[in-house]
């Protein structure tokens, strides 16, 4: 539309024929957000002066927004298959979804997401974990996160966290915009792209008589119902840790999810166990134009093998391969080295099983305890995770493997021990002394293998066993995980027991203290997770098994068969 003539004097008045008609052709919106937000504007008459009239949109109040907002993201086919899922819960076994969040889903409206303490204080980030749905935050939960944001829990640090992240998000912002609703990718998460809605008003929604009014919960509970009943047309889910809070909201019969984001597996017979078994036809397949080459590493030949075939994208860098025949043709036991499409490089591995290959007297008993020492003992794998349940020897095969570097090979300068300090049953309070006299009752398994391993050379006698073990206390430190933030460790061979007890944050930031030369292995059972509020799918331990798997410079091995005794064999099967 064209601009009017300039006035010839100040506070000149412009006479009707100078306004230009507008277009007689209607606006047609590229998009559906144009379709809601431009207003045509309003035809010109010619003998009445144009009067600018105020836009509807600039009138729309947060009722409107909250009650209809579709997504008007450009998506391919597959995100708008993600987006039509609820993005908290990402299970298997979702719960019935109700005919509310149906007939959403089948309009496209998104979703508004109203969110407990509890999954604030777990994940800071999950405010821009709901894609392109809305999050609603009931002004309880600001409470409790106040309450609880004092300390040097990792509670507290979430909560102080997930505060700074929304004063960043609201700085700026008028309350008419907060009314309307403040973009989550203000911040710059591109994924988020719903917005986030305070509690501006009091909503109460009607509770089941007896229900403390007081309560935290029972607060929020109301306020999903009153939303429901405000916003009839649009899906209103409650998303909680509490698991007795999702029982009560089900129960009233209010959608209620748990949250699911930071699971790295929904089930944890998925994990990559570092170890596959090759078909019988696998040479037949892979053998067409096979190369054959050795080269002597640390006095031993090694053969690599150079195939190609449809099996090789499916296999990742340094991990396990083996084939066993039945016919009575020998075994073969490798580890992938390069892939490059459908080509890979396969290496033999050295038999540890045998006692000339033996590390500091120790010998492996079976497939998988070979192929962790092959691990253990390369100096390019810097990083190495072994998984097993209690008695299949890692923490054995570790301790004999830094001694074995650290004493005779001189790889590195010493071992370092840690462990998170979760205790089994009830707490026995403080102890006395210095840093490692405290963590000395948390180390008794790795005073039991060094027993073992003191024992195994049966020619030093008395004196010559007493002088190793001395000496093999001088190499071994003990540090405690509370003291780890800002080190770094140059040529250090840093041993994390129990690592299934840790979250995903606290192993960055102890794998993030690796120096130059510094070797990281880390030691668990994630069916023995002695952390509150820590799963299997949550556990630090199986993140770093994922996240690590493929890279040239990691390794890992699930340990299947215990070694310990027939009695810890048979318990750990049976209990």
């Amino acid at each position: 539309m064209p601009l009017p003539k300039m006035p010839t004097k100040p506070a000149a008045l412009l006479a009707p024929k100078d306004y230009p008609k507008a277009d007689k052709g209607k606006l047609k919106p590229t998009t559906q957000a144009a379709t809601r937000n431009v207003v045509a504007p309003n035809k010109v008459q010619k003998d009445t002066p144009h009067v600018v009239t105020k836009s509807k949109s600039t009138s729309t109040t947060s009722s409107t927004l909250l009650k209809e907002r579709k997504s008007t993201a450009t998506s391919s086919p597959m995100q708008e298959t993600i987006s039509n899922k609820v993005t908290a819960h990402k299970s298997k076994n979702n719960p019935a979804k109700s005919p509310v969040s149906k007939a959403a889903d089948k309009k496209g409206i998104t979703k508004l997401f109203v969110l407990d303490t509890n999954v604030l204080m777990h994940d800071p980030t999950s405010l821009f974990r709901f894609e392109e749905h809305d999050v609603y935050l009931p002004m309880i939960t600001l409470e409790e996160l106040d309450d609880h944001k004092k300390g040097m829990s990792e509670v507290a640090r979430n909560a102080r966290q997930i505060s700074r992240n929304l004063d960043a998000l609201v700085s700026g912002i008028n309350s008419e915009d907060i009314e309307l609703g403040i973009s989550l990718a203000k911040l710059g998460n591109k994924d988020a792209r719903g917005r986030l809605f305070f509690q501006t008003k009091l909503q109460g929604g009607t509770l089941p008589q007896g229900l403390p009014q007081g309560k935290a919960d029972n607060q929020i509970l109301g306020v999903v119902r009153a939303l429901e009943q405000e916003f009839p047309g649009r899906a209103i889910v409650l998303v909680s840790k509490d698991i007795n809070m999702r029982i009560k909201a089900r129960a009233m019969g209010l959608p209620a999810e748990d949250y699911f984001n930071d699971h790295v597996l929904e089930d944890s017979d998925l994990l990559y166990t570092g170890i596959v078994q090759l078909p019988a036809d696998f040479w037949s397949k892979h053998g067409k134009g096979i190369e054959t080459w050795q080269e002597n590493k640390a006095g031993l030949s090694t053969t690599f093998y150079r195939i190609t075939g449809p099996l090789i994208p499916s296999l990742l860098v340094n991990q396990f391969v083996y084939l066993e025949p039945n016919n009575g043709e020998a075994s073969f036991y490798g580890q992938v080295r390069q892939i490059n499409g459908k080509t890979a490089v396969l290496q033999t591995l050295r038999d540890y099983g045998h006692s000339k290959h033996s590390v500091w007297g120790v010998t492996s008993r079976n497939r998988e305890q070979n192929f962790a020492l092959n691990l253990l003992m390369d100096p390019d794998c810097d990083f190495v995770t072994l998984l097993g349940q209690a008695g299949t020897g890692k923490t054995l095969l570790a301790l004999a493997a830094g001694l074995a570097q650290v004493l005779e090979t001189k790889t590195y300068n010493e071992i370092i021990v840690t462990r998170v300090t979760v205790p089994v049953g009830e707490d026995i309070g403080f102890l006395p002394g210095t840093e490692e006299e405290k963590m000395s009752p948390w180390m008794g398994a790795f005073d039991d293998n060094l027993e073992v391993l003191n024992k195994s050379d049966g020619d030093a006698g008395d004196w010559g066993r007493a002088a190793t073990q001395d000496l093999i206390r001088s190499k071994i430190k003990i540090k405690s995980l509370n003291f780890m933030r800002g080190r770094t460790f140059v040529n250090k061979f840093l041993i994390i027991d129990e690592a299934q007890n840790l979250t995903p944050k606290q192993v960055k930031t102890l794998v993030t203290r690796a120096g130059p030369g510094t070797k990281i292995i880390c030691l668990g059972n994630i069916a023995q997770i002695d952390t509150p509020y820590l799963t299997e799918g949550s556990s630090g331990l199986t993140y770093v098994v994922d996240r690590f798997k493929g890279w040239a410079h990691s390794g890992h091995v699930t340990l299947a068969r215990g070694e310990r005794s027939r009695l810890a064999d048979h318990a750990s099967e049976i209990l």
